[in-house]
């Protein structure tokens, strides 16, 4: 191994000596965690964070095992093949932890062959060493590369999941609004919904009670027999109060052909500005035969 250099940097970072614990594991496992890549005589080993492999340098490895680093007077503490092994355990640490954290869906299968080929770093030195910590980085890398991928599809997925049930409950909440206006709409237009729709309209715009309401109910079945749906052959009259046209209802709302609510509030208006009460209007049939 001559012409390595065996040197490592002389200084570590201030957040690594700030995170580091006591025990020499946990500082090298805190250290692996850094989001960087050991770069130490020529062989690399992996750190991960988030979920990503990413390089740069460290100067923490000889901290991290409780080791001292280099100095101008120390000289280095790690060289040759003992610097080789102390990457291939902190390689080993990290493809691990990349293991252990990778998505469910991710396939680990490779990087854990490599793990296993790189357990027995202590019997190997040189380029095979090293040829396996890099092999092992090169999967670790990819696993957690895969394994952010997996995450974010997921996500995706969940968040369209998600959508599409608010979605669909949205629409059945509209559904269902839907279908009780179209229950109650229906209820309405029959001659007893229309009947209690007229009786409670003329009492509360009108002041009008059950007189006024008896008479009223002979003036409209006489007209329509509280058919909403009626229209007279020979002049075109329509609905409940039997308007001449129809179109006059419109005044009110546009669903007059539909709804009988609006052709009872437009002919109570009509009876109101033309008799002033349906007793008047009655007698005004009874005479005439028109109202």
């Amino acid at each position: 191994m001559t012409g390595r250099n065996t040197a490592l940097p002389t200084t570590t970072t201030a957040s690594t000596r700030r995170e580091a614990l006591n025990s020499p594991n946990r500082r090298l496992r805190r250290a692996l965690r850094r989001p960087t890549t050991f770069i130490v005589g020529g062989a690399a080993v992996l750190a991960v964070a988030g979920g990503i492999a990413t390089v740069g340098t460290q100067p923490a490895i000889g901290e991290a095992l409780g080791m001292p680093t280099a100095s101008a007077t120390s000289g280095p503490a790690l060289d040759g093949t003992d610097l080789d092994r102390a990457q291939a355990a902190a390689t080993i640490a990290t493809a691990k932890d990349v293991v252990d954290t990778a998505n469910a869906k991710t396939d680990t299968t490779t990087l854990e062959r490599r793990i296993d080929a790189l357990g027995d770093y202590r019997k190997l030195s040189g380029g095979a060493l090293t040829s396996r910590i890099v092999s092992t980085v090169d999967a670790s890398t990819a696993v957690a590369d895969a394994s952010a991928t997996q995450d974010k599809r997921d996500a995706d997925a969940k968040a369209a999941a998600e959508a599409a049930a608010q979605r669909a409950a949205a629409e059945r909440a509209a559904a269902a609004k839907a279908a009780e206006a179209a229950r109650k709409l229906a209820e309405s237009n029959t001659p007893a919904g229309a009947k209690a729709t007229a009786s409670a309209l003329a009492a509360s715009k009108y002041g009008w009670g059950a007189d006024q309401f008896q008479c009223l109910d002979n003036l409209w079945t006489k007209e329509s027999g509280w058919n909403y749906q009626a229209v007279n052959a020979n002049g075109g009259a329509t609905g409940i109060p039997q308007a001449l046209p129809g179109s006059k209802m419109a005044t009110i709302a546009a669903d007059w052909r539909t709804n009988a609510t609006t052709q009872i509030t437009w002919g109570l208006q009509y009876i109101s500005a033309s008799y002033g009460t349906p007793c008047a209007a009655w007698a005004h049939s009874q005479a005439s035969n028109f109202y």
